[in-house]
């Protein structure tokens, strides 16, 4: 017992200084919260969207464009921060020390802690095959607190299918100001390419795709049978063969490449994270990205 609080102490130590590292990191990465109506200096126009204050609609570049545009104001004000997390059983595998839902968790733990440090407003939605937690952007130690414990509590979560649809329209209903929204998920679902576009037309969207080496790379090792986990489909795979070893990095990178362009395609930004990788790198990395543009 006494071990195992060591442990989480340590870790969460180690946590606590990699989110001081993200947070200088985040405030250089230029996400500026975007809205209509009153606000400190304008900024440009965006298409019109169902439920937009219609006393904010630019006329001019309306009657000259043919169709109804918005205006948008910047203001120094707190971001706020959302989570989506997918706990659902696929996340659950993993070749490596850990599997794609430690990944993702320990990446949405130090959003979280980011988000405390930088005294802003957080949320978070965990989904597995249903929405298991939701909760609205909200500041405080708490509310972090809680999203943290809920984000640790997840060994029982080991149901089939996954819910990400769902969990990203939900995600659109709770949050009523614009935010930086993560998703952290391998994208193994269908009917998400919907809400997330709607998703990402009023907030910043960054998809987080968490991957594993095997999912390109599969050791030399002759025949192996696999077996999916959510569908429980069994094969066997002749992984001593150069070609099939090949075949099977090349649709990994075709699959890679197809969901990054569906993602810019709906607005969202692509961001990959491996088992292997350090999340403290990835994010900081990505910030820096924003800030060059």
């Amino acid at each position: 017992m006494e071990q195992d609080y060591t442990q989480l102490s340590r870790r969460a130590k180690r946590l606590q200084l990699a989110a001081r590292t993200l947070v200088k990191s985040l405030r250089l990465g230029n996400f500026h919260s975007m809205y209509y109506g009153q606000g400190i200096e304008f900024c440009g126009v965006r298409d019109y969207l169902r439920g937009d204050d219609v006393r904010a609609i630019d006329w001019n570049v309306t009657a000259r464009l043919g169709k109804p545009y918005v205006k948008l104001f910047s203001e120094d004000r707190e971001l706020q921060i959302f989570l989506v997390v997918d706990r659902s059983l696929s996340m659950h595998t993993g070749t490596l020390s850990r599997t794609r839902l430690d990944a993702a968790v320990e990446t949405a733990e130090l959003l979280t802690l980011v988000a405390e440090q930088s005294s802003s407003p957080v949320g978070a939605v965990l989904f597995s095959s249903e929405i298991e937690f939701a909760l609205a952007p909200k500041g405080g130690k708490n509310t972090v607190q809680l999203i943290l414990s809920r984000l640790d509590n997840y060994e029982g979560c080991k149901k089939r299918g996954s819910h990400l649809a769902a969990a990203l329209q939900g995600s659109g209903k709770i949050l009523r100001k614009r935010a930086l929204v993560f998703v952290l998920s391998d994208f193994r679902a269908g009917g998400w390419r919907k809400p997330f576009s709607y998703l990402a037309g009023r907030h910043d969207v960054i998809a987080v795709r968490i991957s594993d080496p095997i999912d390109s790379e599969l050791p030399d090792t002759g025949s192996i049978p696999f077996t999916d986990i959510e569908t429980l489909k069994r094969a066997i795979f002749p992984t001593s063969s150069g070609v099939f070893r090949r075949a099977w990095r090349d649709a990994e990178r075709e699959r890679i490449e197809k969901w990054k362009e569906e993602c810019i395609r709906c607005g969202g930004v692509p961001l990959e994270l491996s088992t292997a990788d350090d999340p403290v790198l990835v994010l900081s990395r990505y910030f820096a990205s924003r800030e060059r543009r």
